[in-house]
């Protein structure tokens, strides 16, 4: 272990966290952070839920269903990156905002009818919408935190993808198969107008969010890099190429596991309801676990090298295994088994991802730093789930399974990146002497 390893960059002291203390006000803003983040993978989970439903509705094939899917992220990361960048200039309450209303108002036209050309540009509004939602919402949380106290509130926000999609899919579920695919979009445009006007009454911005208060000293001067300057470095590329490799997972599961609980395994519709939770639980675990092993270490002086590069990068590793797996072992439990485990251990890296780059980026850069993260990880979500539609119309059922082998591959990937490029303390800029 190195030096690097052994003493992270502080931008402030342990004891001045303490006595400034985060306050209710924080922690009742990140919650209500958490509950955005559960409303919008509640809003992506709806086509993957009513797969089945959809593709009877319209005729469509597994290649054009995947197509449907991709196109949520034709213009998600471009508003990722775009927005990401405002976001350093904006204040983020008041793009969070705006990105509830235009949730609620994507939904409704294929609330209201028509066909496929309806449904996919109300997803691409969506999509659009969507894009920075997560690296806005991490910046919003941080900014009230200092930069050794991050890691809880980052993976709470985290977490409420976790639990959008624990608490909606069997409700959205239950309304898809008594109500129909349609009523399901209406009552997640009903959640995001009801988080807008909470978020209008109590929303607001963290004073972590300027340079000021992360200072080494008050005679040092802010540092703000070029973002090029942020973005060559070895620890941004590498926390970007993980986390694209644990997103890609991320769409399998939003949008194509459920169809493989059912017409792959062989798990009824009600079963399936119930099943897809299982990942996005061992997810939530993980993150927490994470969360308080990385705290645990750096309080003790270990650098972000191994108490986020390496302790994300061994989540990778064993989700990469247990998806490698599948094909290995006979009988549907233990394939639903490791499914469950693989998925969601691939796909609990946001965290890690997000205080990684707070950590690299100054205040004054990190909104743009995030997003661009974003804008690239996400291109998963654009190449995955059309990607998994032509193996299944070329495969049939065996289809699913060879995309989960190649997300395992992907994630031995990522694993290798978080391993050997990820050190913030080498990395970070610094100011010029």
């Amino acid at each position: 272990m190195t030096a690097a390893d052994t003493a992270p960059r502080q931008t402030e002291s342990p004891t001045a966290g303490r006595s400034s203390g985060a306050g209710a006000r924080a922690w009742i803003v990140t919650g209500l952070l958490v509950a955005f983040m559960m409303v919008n993978f509640a809003d992506k989970s709806v086509l993957g839920l009513a797969a089945d439903e959809i593709r009877a509705d319209m005729g469509l094939s597994a290649t054009d269903f995947g197509l449907a899917n991709s196109a949520f992220f034709l213009l998600f990361s471009v508003a990722a990156g775009a927005v990401g960048l405002l976001a350093d200039r904006v204040r983020p309450k008041w793009l969070l905002l705006a990105m509830a209303l235009l949730w609620s108002i994507a939904q409704t036209p294929a609330a209201l009818g028509g066909g496929l050309a309806v449904l996919i540009g109300s997803r691409v509004l969506l999509g659009a919408a969507e894009g920075p939602a997560f690296p806005v919402a991490q910046q919003a949380a941080l900014s009230w935190f200092p930069n050794h106290r991050r890691n809880l509130p980052g993976a709470l926000v985290t977490l409420g993808v976790t639990l959008g999609v624990i608490t909606a899919a069997p409700g959205l579920t239950w309304v898809i198969h008594h109500h129909g695919w349609r009523a399901a979009l209406w009552v997640v445009a009903a959640a995001g107008a009801l988080w807008a006007v909470l978020w209008a009454v109590l929303g607001a911005d963290g004073k972590y969010r300027t340079d000021a208060p992360e200072r080494l000293s008050s005679s040092e001067p802010a540092v703000k890099p070029a973002y090029r300057q942020i973005f060559g470095t070895r620890t941004w590329i590498g926390t970007t190429a993980a986390f694209f490799t644990s997103y890609w997972s991320v769409a399998l599961m939003l949008v194509w596991l459920p169809s493989y609980l059912h017409n792959g395994l062989g798990h009824s519709s009600d079963a399936t309801g119930r099943l897809i939770v299982l990942p996005w639980a061992v997810g939530a675990l993980a993150l927490l676990g994470q969360a308080a092993l990385t705290g645990w270490l750096m309080r003790r002086g270990v650098g972000s090298r191994w108490a986020r590069g390496r302790v994300g990068g061994s989540l990778l590793l064993l989700g990469a295994v247990s998806c490698l797996a599948v094909p290995l072992v006979d009988g549907v439990p233990a394939k639903t088994a490791l499914l469950a485990v693989g998925f969601g251990l691939g796909g609990s890296f946001a965290t890690v991802a997000a205080t990684t780059v707070a950590e690299l980026a100054p205040p004054a850069r990190r909104g743009g730093a995030l997003g661009t993260m974003n804008a690239v990880v996400t291109t998963a979500g654009l190449i995955a789930p059309a990607v998994v539609g032509h193996l299944v119309d070329s495969q049939g059922p065996r289809g699913y399974q060879t995309a989960v082998v190649l997300s395992g591959g992907l994630l031995l990937l990522g694993t290798l990146a978080a391993f050997t490029l990820i050190d913030p303390a080498r990395d970070a800029p610094r100011p010029s002497a």
